[in-house]
């Protein structure tokens, strides 16, 4: 028995690729902090999945305590062990109506993490069904190969380059269905992506991505926040941490983060395997 996960689940994941749905706080809570992007996307008069589309969470300290919440790092503990880094997270947010989605696609095809050991925790800060665009996984296919994805650059798709694996069996597909203030948990190489929104409310959500410090990067020096435990590894330069809202400091490793992310010359983990 873990601190959160039961031996089951724990099993699940390992076999399955995911586990959902695990409780972190209440809906109202989840809300709250919903509304809190959306008052910063209307004072700074943006779109918070574009200007902040890269380790958002190092701008905001409740975004950091939200990475660091008890519910979620023990989870991620159970899978990943005691020592833990967050190097990455990204909005999810799809308006009422919207035709944006995420196409069936591995993670891991861009990360770039050698031991593929990793746990993306994918929180709502709305419900998050069937209706509104889940997430969706096809079970068990992170135990598969790396596959390459066609790059797109479909405007309706969320993915930076519109990456996409074709051919997929979706028969066995699952919806990781979520009401606000729970979270999901699935594995870099599992197969996924997410429907159009064609609810009437906005669906909301933010994924962090988490490894242990044991975890190097296979494309170039990269940094990371260390949230739990020790890093006796030193293979992540230190995030540095808000000391308020919009810190400077933090803005500018942001951006830093965006435009590595964005750039085209990083090729897909099975292009570089080949």
């Amino acid at each position: 028995m873990g601190k959160v996960l039961s031996a089951g689940q724990v099993a699940a994941f390992e076999r399955d690729g995911y586990v959902f749905p695990v409780e972190a706080m209440s809906a109202a809570d989840a809300r709250a902090l919903g509304r809190r992007i959306e008052d910063y996307e209307r004072e700074a008069g943006v779109d918070a999945t574009k200007r902040l589309r890269v380790k958002g969470h190092l701008v905001f300290p409740w975004l950091v305590e939200l990475a660091c919440h008890p519910a979620i790092l023990d989870a991620v503990e159970d899978l990943l062990g005691p020592d833990l880094l967050v190097y990455l997270s990204t909005f999810w947010f799809k308006g009422a109506g919207d035709p944006s989605y995420v196409s069936w696609h591995q993670d891991s095809a861009y990360y770039g993490l050698d031991p593929h050991e990793e746990a993306t925790v994918w929180f709502a800060f709305s419900d998050s069904t069937p209706e509104s665009g889940c997430v969706r996984v096809i079970p068990g296919s992170h135990r598969g190969e790396e596959l390459v994805h066609v790059e797109t650059y479909d405007e309706d798709n969320l993915l930076s380059r519109g990456q996409t694996l074709e051919g997929i069996d979706d028969s066995g597909a699952v919806d990781l269905v979520l009401r606000a203030g729970q979270f999901s948990i699935h594995h870099e190489r599992l197969i996924h992506g997410s429907e159009p929104n064609r609810s009437s409310w906005r669906r909301m959500g933010i994924s962090f991505i988490y490894i242990p410090t044991h975890v190097r990067s296979s494309i170039g020096r990269r940094s990371a926040l260390l949230v739990r435990g020790e890093d006796r590894h030193g293979n992540w330069d230190p995030d540095p941490e808000p000391r308020f809202d919009l810190d400077p400091v933090c803005v500018a490793a942001m951006e830093r983060s965006l435009s590595g992310y964005m750039d085209r010359a990083v090729v897909q983990e099975a292009t570089r395997e080949a």
